[in-house]
């Protein structure tokens, strides 16, 4: 197996005059982003940088973030993606307890990071502004070659959280190349030329298909943020034939064509992750891009595990509801579910997740405790509740920490979230537990309709009581007139959500 840098390396020579980034109406061969590549890497190793060393970086997609990407794997350095709209406090832990020597940002953000240099000993505020381009061609273009090994650290992701210090998963090349290798096992294969939208910031998820186009001799388009109407018209009219998207882009889209099939004869694979999707989204979605849709399952932590193509996903298997299932396990991985004593249960049990897989982390960055807690004998635990049935079909169904109990009874939020999202109107629910006198706790659901949709309170608690039994519906429903908050990649945000009703309480959990 080759390391990151060996790999990109071969294939921008292979492909040297081939388009290898779009963005914003400029691109760039092979060659010369390989070659800006190497001006930055060697602009930060000026800096007394040298490789294995940590550097973060605050970005939106742009050609320049293709500069650092590549910049990081020739230098040998060490990625720490910081990510949009997080906190100060949570870049400057980020960048703190990383130990990163330095950190890019671009001129747009570099106020989120105002007085870091000052507050973090030995830290380099590298600012991308109007004289980058000047800047960047002051250095030589000669590549610097250092020494990687596949065991080298890769880069460390953060969990994206919100309660709680953000976590550094630490992945290494071989790990990094493993993953690559398992997100395009099974779909068709990158032809040179190919497009690859990334809508989604490539220090997240989307991040995982760049590697595997650069490979293939396809063309990475980086839009600097997701809106629906300029995705729809990439897709349509400049022949994508890859795209990732989490499940709240592709209802948006879904919304935005009214769910009119896209002419989209270049599209090989919508690929979504990020977040569990609904059947009634991924229905909508299979209407609007055809046999397109792929489903995979994971964490930072460990991923890919599970996947599924479109004519598995939507076809009837007995024993299985693939429409409901986070996808079947992958032949690279193995999947667990583990129930008292940190045991394997039978198929058909619920448990909590637990994943190995090649493109698994090393570890927690920095933190011994936290590594033993999420890894036990090669094993990472995911916090996800699930059962996996006899043809290998995973069912995600909750947060160990999202577990509602209610006079006594355990009640997982996805389970209501699951009934409401099916009736008339709904766009986007949103189900956690809120403090009660009388049971401790009970749960809240948060409703957004689509527009002119009209739905009662009444009705929505008689569905989930019909559905789920008496004790298994929500105490109040709420619906929403504003979106809900969102992460930087697009997630739902149940935490901030459900604040407000805990507000006085010291902790998130109540007793009857």
């Amino acid at each position: 197996m080759l390391d990151v840098r060996t790999a990109m390396r071969r294939s921008a020579g292979f492909h040297a005059d081939l388009i290898a980034v779009r963005s914003q109406g400029r691109q760039l061969s092979y060659g010369q982003a390989w070659s800006r590549g190497c001006r930055l890497a060697n602009a930060l190793l000026s800096l007394g940088l040298t490789p294995g060393e940590r550097v973060g970086v605050l970005e939106d997609n742009s050609i320049e973030a293709a500069d650092f990407y590549l910049a990081a794997v020739i230098g040998g350095f060490v990625r720490v993606p910081l990510y949009r709209r997080n906190a100060v406090t949570s870049h400057e832990h980020m960048l703190r307890h990383t130990g990163c020597k330095a950190v890019v940002v671009t001129g747009e953000h570099a106020h989120e990071l105002d007085g870091l240099d000052a507050k973090i000993d030995g830290l380099r505020v590298v600012v991308r502004g109007a004289d980058y381009e000047q800047w960047l061609a002051s250095f030589p273009d000669a590549d610097p070659d250092p020494a990687i090994a596949l065991d080298d650290l890769f880069i460390i992701r953060h969990s994206a959280g919100t309660s709680g210090q953000p976590k550094g998963v630490s992945y290494t090349h071989r790990a990094w190349m493993s993953a690559t290798r398992d997100w395009f096992y099974q779909v068709p294969p990158v032809n040179p030329g190919d497009l690859m939208l990334h809508v989604a910031p490539i220090s997240h998820g989307s991040g995982y298909l760049f590697l595997p186009v650069w490979l293939g001799g396809g063309c990475n388009i980086l839009e600097p943020a997701f809106n629906a109407a300029v995705a729809v018209e990439l897709l349509e009219d400049d022949g994508v034939a890859y795209f990732f998207a989490v499940p709240t882009m592709l209802a948006d889209i879904v919304t935005h064509v009214g769910g009119r099939r896209l002419d989209v004869p270049s599209l090989k694979v919508v690929m979504i992750s990020g977040a569990p999707i609904s059947a009634k989204t991924a229905q909508a979605a299979h209407e609007v891009f055809g046999d397109t849709l792929h489903q995979m399952y994971g964490q930072t932590e460990a991923v890919p595990v599970t996947f599924m193509g479109p004519r598995e996903w939507f076809a009837t298997r007995p024993g299985s509801a693939p429409l409901l299932s986070a996808g079947r396990v992958m032949p690279f991985a193995e999947v667990e579910i583990r129930g008292e004593g940190n045991k394997p249960v039978p198929a058909g049990e619920e448990g909590e997740i637990a994943l190995r897989c090649e493109g698994q982390m090393t570890g927690i960055w920095d933190d011994p405790g936290q590594t033993a807690r999420r890894m036990v004998d090669g094993w990472v635990l995911t916090g996800d509740v699930g059962r996996l049935d006899a043809n290998g079909y995973l069912y995600v169904v909750d947060r160990v920490d999202d577990m509602i109990v209610s006079g006594g009874f355990n009640i997982w939020p996805a389970e209501l979230e699951r009934v409401i999202a099916t009736l008339p109107g709904v766009r986007e629910v949103v189900v956690f537990g809120a403090p009660h006198e009388h049971w401790g706790e009970t749960p809240v659901a948060e409703v957004l309709l689509e527009d002119g949709a009209e739905l009662r309170e009444a009705a929505v608690i008689e569905a989930c009581r019909a559905s789920l039994g008496s004790y298994k519906r929500p105490g109040r429903v709420v619906f929403r007139t504003e979106p809900f908050p969102r992460s930087p990649v697009g997630k739902l945000q149940r935490k901030v959500i459900r604040e407000p009703y805990w507000a006085g309480h010291e902790r998130r959990v109540s007793g009857a």
